[in-house]
């Protein structure tokens, strides 16, 4: 059987013709029958990828022959499986779009993008320089760049998580005054795989943080190194048929379902199809309405 597989990846790299990039990528994926999302701008790549494994890599060998793409930050997971076409089965579409960015923060006036990646950013710290910092200080924060109901199934421990629904929410957030008191503290940002925290941080500093780091690869890489056994306790929110991932056999279950209470990492959509909610939800729960997240299916 094919072994299906998902890659997730970014590249901040100066893009002098997006248009002409969204067209090659569109055409690499469908020729190897991968099915995704790849969002592309001025400043840059942003994709997940899925399918045959050997498919998924001659994609990312093809991809990294383009000049600025020579070193993007890729990652590995499983997917689910793949459909009788042998197609991926946790992406319905191939979608590729060129946007004014690539994270929507609604800034993109304040990004500086070079060769070398984004010019202003946090430090960056490897999973085991995260660790070494936390024991080294008590003061240490973590700060989530995830959307607010990323959260509820997984986060790192005693983690300030930003009451935000979306990513273009956050510089409201930051310009609020509640995390003001942390602008003297060491803020560790982290998100999915690294990408949200390579501009979130940059937003940071340039709003008074003195001293801003960014988990480099983000959540993804750091349960790589630690599974459940570090700092980071429960599931992994993801943006595809998976709902969420683990990082070992026994993770921790911080999920609550909306409806009756029960512990649970399941993440799905809103039952009601006009609404964009994403709700914890239990397998019995399964087809709860936004508006009806207090009352228990009959």
């Amino acid at each position: 059987m094919p072994v299906p597989k998902i890659l997730l990846y970014y590249a901040f790299t100066p893009l002098p013709d997006p248009e002409a990039i969204r067209l090659w990528q569109r055409d690499l994926c469908a020729s190897l029958g991968l099915r995704g999302r790849i969002l592309i701008s001025k400043d840059g790549i942003n994709g997940t990828v899925g399918g045959e494994l050997d498919a998924v890599k001659r994609y990312l060998r093809s991809t990294r022959e383009y000049p600025g793409f020579h070193g993007l930050d890729a990652k590995w997971s499983e997917g689910s499986g793949l459909d009788e076409d042998g197609l991926s089965r946790d992406f319905p579409r191939l979608s590729v779009r060129v946007r004014d960015e690539i994270v929507s923060f609604g800034a993109p006036d304040e990004l500086r993008v070079d060769g070398s990646g984004v010019v202003g950013g946090g430090e960056r710290l490897a999973p085991e320089d995260v660790q070494r910092l936390v024991d080294e200080r008590d003061d240490v924060v973590f700060f989530d760049g995830r959307n607010r109901f990323e959260a509820e199934i997984g986060r790192f421990r005693d983690a300030v998580v930003p009451e935000v629904s979306n990513t273009r929410e956050f510089v409201a957030e930051l310009e609020s005054g509640r995390y003001d008191h942390l602008k003297d503290k060491p803020v560790v940002t982290y998100c999915t795989g690294g990408i949200r925290c390579e501009v979130l941080s940059g937003l940071m500093k340039s709003r008074g943080f003195q001293e801003v780091y960014q988990l480099d690869g983000g959540i993804v890489r750091y349960g790589e190194a630690f599974g459940d056994a570090g700092l980071w306790e429960g599931s992994l929110y993801v943006f595809d048929g998976r709902g969420s991932v683990s990082f070992g056999p026994d993770p921790a279950v911080l999920g609550r379902c909306a409806a009756c209470g029960a512990a649970t990492s399941r993440m799905r959509n809103c039952a009601d199809p006009s609404c964009r909610e994403q709700l914890v939800v239990c397998e019995r729960c399964d087809m709860l309405r936004c508006e009806a997240h207090a009352s228990p299916p009959r």
